[in-house]
C-alpha cells in the first residue's frame, strides 16, 4: 500500500524508556519506496544539505569536501545551477537549513556555522559549537543538528545555544552515523551514513518508529564510470506534500513515496 508522507503523523511512535531499555522500544515501521519523478542533479556535489523551497520550485543545496564546498541554488525541474557560492578552502561544508530567510550551514570539523542571507548569499555572522558538524534541520523553532553519533541537539537559532538533546535508538540500541536531517511532518529523517536507509525519528522520545530502505534506487545508465558516493540528501515539499532524495555525486535526484511493507 502506498503511504502519503501526510500520514507519518498517525503512526504510533516507540514507547519512551530508558536508554539500557531497548526491548521496550516498539518495532520501527518498514517501508520501501516508490519513485515518482527523477530529476537532474549535478553529479559533482558532494551533497551534504539539502532543502526544497516551494514558492520558486528550487532546492537550496550544500555541498562538502574541502576546496570544493558550496551552497547553491538549484532549479528542481532542469537541476541547473542558479546561484552559487564557495566557502574558503580549509572548511569541509556540511549540512544547510533555511529558517527565517537564513541559510544555515554547518562545517565538519572546524566547529563553526556560516549563516546568510538565502536571496544573496551574503554572509550575515557565523556560530561555533563543540562537536562535528553532520546535519542540520529545523522545527519551526529550533534548529536540529546530528554530529555523527547517535545525539541530536536542539539548538536557539538566534544564539545557537543548546535547548535540549535525544538519544536516537531502536529495539537494537542506539542509531549511530545520523547525517543529513529533514524535518518532516513531525518527525525527523536522518540518513545513516553509509547505509541506503534513512532513519524517522520521534522528536520527543528518539526512538526510531520507521525504517526506509532505499536500496536500488540510483538506477545508472549501462557504462555509466563516473565517482559516485553515498546516499544523503533529504528535501521535503510541505506544501504539496513531495519527498525527495539523492546522494554524494549522484547524477539523479528522486521524488518518492513510501510503500509500507
Amino acid at each position: 500500500m502506498v503511504i502519503s508522507c501526510i500520514l507519518f503523523v498517525l503512526t504510533s511512535v516507540g514507547c519512551a524508556g530508558s536508554s539500557d531499555s531497548f526491548s521496550e522500544i516498539k518495532q520501527p515501521i518498514q517501508y520501501t519506496y516508490k519513485v515518482i519523478n527523477r530529476y537532474r542533479h549535478d553529479s559533482t556535489a558532494f551533497t551534504q544539505g539539502l532543502v526544497f523551497e516551494h514558492d520558486a520550485a528550487e532546492l537550496f543545496e550544500g555541498t562538502g569536501l574541502r576546496g570544493f564546498s558550496t551552497i547553491r541554488r538549484v532549479e528542481l525541474s532542469s537541476g541547473r545551477i542558479k546561484q552559487m557560492r564557495s566557502i574558503a578552502q580549509n572548511y569541509f561544508g556540511e549540512g544547510v537549513t533555511l529558517f527565517d530567510n537564513k541559510l544555515y550551514q554547518l562545517t565538519f570539523t572546524s566547529e563553526l556555522c556560516f549563516v546568510y542571507d538565502a536571496n544573496s548569499f551574503d554572509t550575515l555572522h557565523t556560530f561555533t559549537y563543540p562537536t562535528q558538524g553532520w546535519g542540520l534541520t529545523h522545527n519551526g523553532s529550533q534548529l536540529i543538528m546530528s554530529d555523527g553519533s547517535h545525539t541530536i541537539r536542539f539548538l536557539d537559532p538566534v544564539t545557537f545555544s543548546e535547548k535540549k538533546r535525544i538519544t536516537v535508538q531502536d529495539p537494537d540500541g542506539p542509531v549511530r552515523r545520523l547525517n543529513e536531517l529533514e524535518y518532516i511532518e513531525g518527525n525527523i529523517w536522518a540518513n545513516v551514513w553509509q547505509a541506503n536507509r534513512i532513519a524517522i525519528i520521534n522528536p520527543t522520545t528518539g526512538n526510531v518508529t520507521g525504517w526506509l530502505d532505499l536500496s536500488g534506487i540510483l538506477q545508472l545508465p549501462m557504462g555509466y564510470s563516473a565517482p559516485l558516493d553515498v546516499l544523503n540528501g533529504i528535501a521535503y515539499d510541505d506544501v504539496d506534500k513531495r519527498i525527495f532524495v539523492t546522494g554524494k555525486f549522484w547524477p539523479y535526484l528522486y521524488e518518492i513515496e513510501l510503500v509500507e511493507l
